[in-house]
């Protein structure tokens, strides 16, 4: 027997397990890191894009250039670091600060404040050049571009784009939708119209009621059987944008590579890097998995554990028990998702609900409770079983408690287990038959 240690909201929650039963536990792969600072990191990067000359060299004076950037919810991609940079390679090609505006690229996102703003870009820049959020649901805002083949309306921030060149920068890391993220997502959802991101994200769900999710559109899947993502570089491509600086982040929020140039190579090289840290092999897969959504803010609500659980699912047997520690201080975190939750206790109406009329939240809704029924899902937090009971997730106040529940269900207490401490960051990338 052993004691492992797991991060349940500020705090650590220890438990003991039979050592026999584990068959892996998956941690983020050490690379060989350069000795370089976040921002000497970004600056090489600049000088050394990939498929493209460098901005200075693309931009001239009259130029103006639309910045995109994410908004507070990445800033733990650390942009306070890379865009000033961006910013001095911009005037190096002689654009003027007052030719340069940043946007956020909020999606469907609330908008922020002057503090939030100078967290993301410093205070410097903040002071210095002009800085809006995009509003998706401005329709005086946005400007028809056209229909992608998948059959999406493409309406994009008009600002954005009356500007001679689109430079987007911001952070890549697994994405639950668009395989990952960064890249394209700064155009869509970034700084796209509300009804065009909706539509998109409900190519999530295969054709036809009753036939649930597309299995193909998940994490790590950039290919062209990921509906979503292809959607998206369709729509990418209205903006044409001229440049990209995408950064790959630790856990302690230090910017560890960064990838500038092309927006499509680009990001697909910074996607390597994620795949080569948090993308873990496994030959076998688990009759249990047990993993944190990495303690506050990551487990703050059940819409952000949605996080953790996408990943474990690709470590999981059939029928398998999961079992994630996640506070959810703050419940379900979306209105959306709490009404998908106890609105309905059975899938085929919440497909029919979320058909008629999208959202992310409830997407995040369909995709737990989906699981739910597939396994025995045991959510470990401070959220009364009573919230959930329209749901098959079992919810209880501690791990042992998950652990007895897990196997009295089961019948047995020798389950194959595979540990997932970093659950919300990590991908297991399953190698076996």
């Amino acid at each position: 027997m052993s004691i492992y240690k797991m991060k349940y909201g500020k705090k650590y929650v220890e438990f003991e397990f039979d050592d026999q039963n584990v068959l892996n536990v998956i941690k983020p792969n050490q690379l060989n890191l350069p000795d370089l600072s976040g921002r000497e990191c970004v600056v090489e990067a600049l000088e050394n894009p990939i498929a493209s000359a460098r901005l200075c060299e693309i931009v001239k004076s009259g130029d103006t250039v639309c910045v995109v950037v994410p908004d507070i919810t990445r800033v733990w991609q650390s942009p306070n670091i890379y865009v000033p940079p961006i910013i001095e390679e911009l005037n190096r090609g002689g654009v003027r600060d007052e030719d340069i505006l940043i946007i956020s690229a909020t999606g469907s996102h609330r908008s922020q404040t002057d503090d939030e703003y100078k967290q993301l870009v410093s205070e410097d820049i903040f002071n210095r050049i002009k800085m809006i959020d995009h509003d998706s649901k401005d329709e005086d805002n946005l400007v028809y571009c056209g229909m992608t083949t998948y059959g999406t309306p493409v309406k994009l921030n008009k600002k954005a784009l009356e500007c001679d060149h689109l430079v987007l920068a911001g952070g890549a890391i697994y994405h639950f939708l668009a395989g990952f993220g960064g890249g394209r997502k700064y155009v869509m959802p970034g700084i796209a119209g509300y009804d065009t991101i909706m539509t998109n994200h409900s190519y999530s769900f295969n054709k036809g009621l009753g036939s649930g999710s597309n299995e193909n559109v998940k994490s790590g899947n950039m290919s062209d059987t990921n509906p979503v993502h292809c959607d998206m570089m369709e729509a990418a491509s209205f903006a044409n944008p001229t440049f990209i600086l995408n950064v790959v982040v630790s856990s302690d929020k230090k910017i560890t590579h960064a990838f500038s140039g092309n927006y499509i190579k680009a990001h697909e090289a910074a996607c390597k890097i994620v795949e080569a840290v948090d993308g873990v092999e496994i030959e076998e897969k688990a009759e249990m998995v047990i993993a944190s959504a990495c303690g506050f803010p990551k487990d703050i609500n059940l819409y952000q554990t949605s996080k953790t659980l996408f990943n474990v699912v690709e470590a999981i047997k059939p029928d398998g028990v999961i079992i994630i520690l996640s506070e959810c201080s703050e419940g379900f975190g979306s209105e959306a998702t709490e009404y998908m939750m106890t609105k309905f206790d059975n899938m085929l109406d919440r497909e029919k609900d979320i058909r008629a009329k999208y959202s992310i939240g409830k997407g995040i809704a369909y995709l737990e409770c989906d699981y739910a029924e597939k396994y025995t899902f045991i959510l470990v937090s401070e959220m009364d079983a009573d919230q959930l009971k329209n749901t098959k997730i079992k919810s209880v106040k501690t791990i042992d408690e998950a652990l007895e529940l897990a196997y009295s269900i089961k019948g047995t207490r020798n389950l194959k287990t595979i540990m997932m401490p970093d659950g919300a960051n990590t991908q297991p990338i399953f190698t076996g038959e």
